[in-house]
């Protein structure tokens, strides 16, 4: 039985809707954040050191296998369970979606993230007099750098999939598993306009059967 480790206000979410597409059993424990410090509780670090979300564990084999990152837990799964989601090797589909598979926590999600801690720094309370110079600094960094690179960033996304129905072509692959958070969040900050391709992928994927079962069963 696979157990989805499942942290809440989470990434897990897409391992939930993968298993689903797959038709594997599976059970879903749930975690709560810390209400203090927002982290993992120390049962969920007690399944892996770093108390981070998604992981899975996998008893198939008779052991458990403790599964973490997303990236590997996505292949993982896939070629255990279901190749249907994976390119013929060495074709144009499968160079696409090993791109993208890394291309999701590797470049958009890094920098969607390290945005995200920027934005919270000018919201956390801060000496008065050292108020302004702290907002000025993120307003440079977004400026200078996190801004133009999601930009690019999105673009390609767009670019893609106006091209495609998929990341990797014409079929459902890892990647789209990989990638349907950061699309959701072009959608969630009302770029849908701006990215066009992005927001139609978006579409489609919630309007699958197992999308729906996974936030029946994970939450939203």
């Amino acid at each position: 039985m696979i157990t989805v480790h499942h942290l809440e206000h989470s990434r897990s979410q897409r391992i939930v809707w993968l298993l689903e597409e797959l038709g594997v059993d599976y059970e879903i424990k749930r975690y709560k954040r810390d209400k203090k410090t927002n982290l993992a509780p120390q049962s969920l670090l007690d399944v892996h050191p770093l108390g981070k979300s998604p992981v899975i564990t996998d008893d198939a084999s008779g052991v458990d296998q403790v599964i973490a990152e997303s990236g590997n837990i996505v292949e993982y799964l896939i070629e255990a369970y279901g190749h249907q989601f994976l390119p013929e090797r060495n074709t144009d589909d499968w160079m696409s979606y090993r791109y993208w598979m890394h291309f999701a926590e590797g470049s958009v999600a890094a920098t969607m993230v390290t945005s995200l801690i920027m934005e919270q720094i000018t919201k956390k309370p801060v000496p008065a007099l050292i108020r302004p110079i702290t907002k000025a600094i993120v307003a440079k960094v977004g400026q200078v750098y996190l801004n133009p690179t999601l930009t690019g960033q999105f673009s390609l996304m767009n670019e893609q999939l106006q091209e495609n129905e998929f990341f990797a072509g014409k079929m459902l692959t890892g990647a789209d598993f990989m990638m349907i958070f950061p699309c959701e969040a072009v959608v969630s900050k009302g770029m849908s306009e701006r990215y066009p391709a992005v927001a139609r992928f978006v579409q489609t994927i919630h309007a699958r059967p197992a999308y729906q079962a996974a936030l029946a069963k994970g939450g939203q």
